[in-house]
């Protein structure tokens, strides 16, 4: 069978030239055995324009810096093969992430802010023992963490989500399976009320539309579905546990006397 010719038609813009605005670019190679993505881009740049920018690392799927929008679906460069592809591939940058340059945006700054505001980091009133052994946790638990764990933070669940394009603020699925991670994690010691107060909001649990793109568009298979689920019972069950106690706290009116 004879290679097929893709024609790529690549957005660019470099936002550091303001002279020369935001427009596609079309590239034609051959198309090889096993093509990715990644290797038609890394073609381009090393034979027919050193110019395009887009970000890649360890070209395996675990690092998340190739992600971009593939005709117009979130997807990673290193693991789309083109000949799963049509011959006519449309390139452009993740929405919602500042743009850098081409096909290159800035996840990073989002995703660190993000760990701060959910707080990402295990809340211990234990004092640290440097020599002490590791705190221990059964299996089940272990590996719980662990599914959450491993997001890549490629970006790939907000660009694809609605609430995130209508509100900056929104921790989007990303930020949502970050708070579960530490909510189920059994060293952690925050309260219900605590996580009620960082996703308990239209900017948390409450803002998501039910859309689920960024379950059906994570290149990890992460079970954003259901933790959202999970983090939405959790929420009301702490709304409701506040309500009852409120109301306990209050005084009772004293009994009529007849």
């Amino acid at each position: 069978m004879a290679n097929r010719t893709l024609t790529l038609s690549t957005f660019r813009y470099n936002p550091y030239d303001p002279d020369l605005g935001p427009r596609m670019q079309e590239y034609i190679l051959e198309e090889t055995p096993r093509m990715t993505l990644f290797t038609a881009l890394t073609r381009i740049r090393e034979d027919m324009d050193p110019s395009l920018q887009f970000d890649f690392v360890c070209r395996s799927a675990v690092c998340g810096s190739c992600a971009m929008l593939v005709n117009g679906h979130p997807r990673l460069a290193c693991r789309t093969r083109t000949d799963q592809l049509p011959t006519k591939i449309n390139l452009h940058p993740l929405p919602f992430f500042r743009l850098i340059g081409d096909l290159s945006v800035d996840t990073g700054s989002w995703f660190a802010e993000m760990a701060h505001r959910v707080e990402s980091w295990v809340h211990t009133s234990k004092a640290f023992n440097p020599d002490g052994e590791e705190e221990r946790m059964s299996n089940d638990q272990a590996l719980s963490v662990y599914e959450l764990e491993r997001c890549i933070e490629c970006g790939c669940c907000v660009a694809a989500c609605v609430t995130a394009q209508m509100r900056d603020d929104f921790l989007g699925a990303a930020g949502l399976l970050r708070v579960a991670r530490f909510w189920i994690d059994p060293r952690d010691q925050r309260t219900d009320a605590d996580f009620y107060d960082v996703v308990g909001t239209d900017a948390g649990v409450f803002g998501c539309v039910g859309l689920l793109a960024c379950h059906d568009y994570c290149p990890k298979n992460l079970p954003l579905m259901e933790q959202l689920a999970y983090l939405r019972r959790r929420i009301m069950l702490a709304s409701l546990r506040s309500a009852v106690g409120k109301k306990e706290r209050q005084p009772k009116e004293p009994e009529a006397v007849p």
